[in-house]
């Protein structure tokens, strides 16, 4: 990978041992993130929000698509972003770490896959292979469904079809929201309909549809069906000037079972912040690690304050 990792482990933040010596000063309060309309990253923001508040953080989380969202981040307007999918994003990372704009603090997430699908019933009509759809373009309306105008995925797909690969020549690419592109998944599925469109894990669409994950798109979603891992950045120089937040965001790891359960919880209506609060109390355990060496902003222990703040 080229990403350009700056380590943010334990003594590796200013050097310092002794509790307090992290404890972020009162300009730290406030810490602005993104969210690009993904449920994974609401889940994972909600997270970040239950634990920063009971430290004493204000996060503001501002709704942002993935272009604007970096372009923030290189001016200084954005400290955070739980959601760099790589190698997906890896043009976007390779333009921040030209303009010196980032650092990375975290993979926050392994295992994860994002390629285009097909329901299940659909390998039943011989289509496993993105070179398997051309033939079937009928059943397909000559349709690929992708999700928000500006996601790195559809300027893939987009490319896949002005390239003629695969003979997807003459195919269209339908841009909308995550949730409009579920609903066309429901209503196919519901019909026993051809569609294919983009999916991914972690997601409860895994298990609220039967999901064939297409093979042969290595070339554009990279290798073992568009596998990837994600990763926090921070802007460049805010983890020196806070970095007490910054190492509690270097520990958050989260993994595809526990997302799939937040993300479910979003999708039915709940807020993000409750479902994770939710989450974090039947799941006590993972917060001796996230916040080992953290404080609260004044200075105090970082676990019993979330904790209490959790009625644990």
């Amino acid at each position: 990978m080229r990403v350009s990792i700056t380590v943010m482990l334990a003594a590796g933040l200013v050097g310092c041992t002794t509790l307090g010596a992290l404890a972020d000063d009162a300009g730290c309060k406030v810490i602005r993130m993104s969210d690009p309309g993904w449920t994974d990253i609401t889940a994972t923001n909600g997270v970040a929000h239950v634990v920063l508040t009971a430290l004493g953080y204000q996060p503001d989380i501002r709704s942002l698509s993935v272009p604007i969202g970096y372009e923030a981040m290189k001016s200084g307007d954005t400290d955070v972003f739980l959601g760099n999918w790589m190698p997906a994003q890896q043009h976007f990372i390779d333009d921040l770490n030209s303009a010196g704009a980032i650092e990375v603090l975290a993979r926050n997430l392994a295992g994860a896959k994002f390629t285009l699908a097909v329901p299940a019933y659909m390998k039943d009509r011989g289509i496993k292979d993105f070179a398997d759809l051309a033939a079937h373009a009928e059943e397909f309306d000559s349709t690929i469904y992708g999700i928000e105008a500006g996601a790195p995925a559809n300027a893939s797909i987009q490319k896949m079809i002005d390239e003629g690969d695969f003979g997807l020549t003459g195919w269209h690419l339908v841009e909308s929201s995550e949730q409009g592109m579920l609903a066309q998944v429901e209503r196919a599925v519901k019909a026993e309909e051809g569609i294919v469109f983009l999916a991914w894990a972690p997601h409860p669409m895994n298990e609220q549809f039967p999901l064939e994950y297409l093979s042969g798109g290595d070339a554009y979603f990279g290798p073992d069906y568009g596998g990837a891992d994600v990763h926090t950045l921070a802007r460049k120089g805010w983890p020196e000037t806070c970095p007490n937040a910054a190492r509690l965001f270097g520990n958050m790891a989260f993994e595809i079972g526990m997302e799939n359960q937040l993300m479910g919880k979003i999708l039915g209506g709940q807020d993000a912040s409750a479902a994770a609060a939710e989450w974090l109390k039947a799941n006590p355990g993972v917060l001796a690690g996230w916040l080992d060496g953290v404080t609260t902003l004044d200075g105090q222990p970082g676990e019993p304050a979330v904790k209490a703040a959790l009625g644990l």
